[in-house]
């Protein structure tokens, strides 16, 4: 049960990921978590920081698809704004959603990656398929209350010794 709650790769932000090593290791879609991943909670801004980000990872030939546990509107708000694909209320950890948005991207679970700062949802839920994982760390401390209990729980799997944190093939 632990191998499934490890992430391929840890990072500090997704301003860490290296996209060009991320291709050449055969990826080409990205699965993204929204809140905590790429904005705060329920936050609606869009930094520059993170627009120069998406404009990066689609040099790089990337497709990409928003999968959110939060509300259709929030969620289909913030994929208008950036231009990716998303699917709201997605009940991650289930595989449903995983498997829809590599539907929609035209891609499988040979080349694509999931990016999210939580590891009974993000992690969990694409490590099921066999995507490569990648756990950033949460961008804000303000969450869904539920959320905060989880950490807890995550803290510990986090700090397990293999826990890896460096990108691995």
């Amino acid at each position: 049960m632990i191998k499934l709650l490890q992430p391929r790769l840890f990072l500090t932000s997704i301003f860490d990921l290296d996209l060009a090593r991320l291709h050449d290791h055969g990826v080409r879609g990205l699965i993204m978590d929204l809140d905590n991943t790429l904005v705060g909670w329920n936050r609606p801004d869009l930094s520059q920081e993170l627009k120069m980000w998406f404009q990066d990872v689609r040099a790089h030939g990337f497709k990409m698809c928003i999968v959110s546990n939060n509300m259709t509107e929030r969620v289909e708000q913030f994929a208008e704004k950036v231009g990716v694909m998303a699917i709201p209320k997605a009940a991650k950890p289930r595989r449903r959603s995983f498997r829809l948005a590599m539907r929609k991207m035209g891609t499988t679970r040979h080349n694509t990656a999931v990016i999210g700062d939580q590891v009974f949802t993000d992690i969990l839920g694409g490590n099921r398929l066999r995507l490569f994982t990648i756990l950033v760390h949460p961008i804000d401390t303000h969450e869904y209350w539920a959320t905060r209990l989880v950490r807890r729980l995550e803290r510990y799997v986090v700090r397990r010794p293999h826990f890896p944190q460096s990108f691995s093939h």
